[in-house]
Formats: C-alpha cells, structure tokens, sequence
C-alpha cells in the first residue's frame, strides 16, 4: 500500500493515551514493551513513497488513524471502522505518531484546505467521534440531548449536537460537579 512519509506538526493527547500512559492497557490491549503514543495528527507530507497519487510533498494533511484490513465484508460495505483486522495507530502493538516523523499509507491522510490549521487538523479524529456519535443517537432538530462527560470528546458532542440543531444541550462532569458523595472523606 502506498506510504507518506509525515512530519508532524500537530498531535493531540486522547484519553487512550492517558490511559495508556497511567494504566498501561486498555481491556485486552496491553503495553508490553515501550510504545509511542498519538493517533489524533496533522502534519506535513516530506516524502511520498511509490504509487502515492492523492498526495504530493508539502501537502497539509489530517490522519485517519485507523487503517483497515480493506477485503473483509465491513471493509467493502463502507463500515471499516468495525474491521476486526483493523490496525489502530498508538493501540498496542502498534506505535503512534507523537513523534518527528510518521509513515502512514496516503489513503488514509486527508489534505487539508487551506483555512482549516494543523492544529485544527489534529481535531479532526475526535471530531469525527463526536459526529459518529451524533448520528448514532439520533439528533436532530429540536432534540434535547445530555452529554455525560465534560472532556474534550464530551465538549466536542455538546458541539455537534449544536450544529446538528439540538436545542438544547446539557452537560455534566463528575470531576466539575462531583456528587456529594465525594466529599464524605473531606
């Protein structure tokens, strides 16, 4: 499959990362040597390997971190994030892209226009959890929709629930409104 070979500009920290990061796993997913950690990316295309058409150096570029298997059924019924063969940039074993550079096949690094920044770049895969999640659960105009959670992904659904014309959004954290269960031990 033909690579770009990446510098990265822009690299977001996820909660996986975190997570991996403090826990060393996330369920079956286990670091067992050290890892480079990464997966929400924007940079700048230094080198196209052989075959690469979409792309040509100095491109801007968002990363789609997870790349398929591209031949089982969801692959070719258009729902490859549910490949079972999947292989998730900074999910064990595979390294991620907080680095200098970053090789990653050209299909799935997206050019970026030229309004939208490379740290708007390194949004874009969060963005795309919120959208996904959006449509999931259904809104739509006139929906009244509560977000549980208010990090980053959290506050990204608040968003596209907005754009998606919900009217109204709550929002709650247990970290910016612990309940009253949490001041027991003060």
């Amino acid at each position: 499959m033909p690579e770009v070979l990446i510098q990265m500009a822009s690299v977001g920290i996820c909660g996986s990362d975190v997570h991996y990061w403090t826990k060393g796993k996330i369920g079956d997913f286990i670091v067992k040597e050290p890892m480079i950690l990464g997966h929400e990316s924007g940079g700048i295309v230094a080198r196209c390997g052989p075959g690469v058409k979409n792309l040509q150096v100095g491109d801007r570029v968002a990363i789609e971190p997870g790349v398929p298997c591209r031949v089982c059924e969801y692959c070719k019924s258009g729902r490859y994030n549910l490949c079972l063969d999947i292989i998730f940039c900074a999910t064990p074993p595979i390294h991620g892209s907080l680095r200098n550079y970053y090789t990653h096949p050209s299909d799935f690094c997206y050019k970026l226009p030229e309004h939208v920044s490379l740290e708007e770049a390194a949004l874009l895969e969060p963005l795309s959890v919120a959208v996904h999640a959006c449509r999931r659960s259904g809104v739509t105009a006139g929906c009244c929709v509560l977000v549980l959670g208010a990090g980053p992904i959290g506050l990204l659904n608040m968003m596209v629930a907005k754009a998606f014309g919900a009217t109204k959004v709550f929002i709650t954290d247990d970290v910016l409104f612990p309940p009253k269960s949490a001041f027991k031990s003060l």
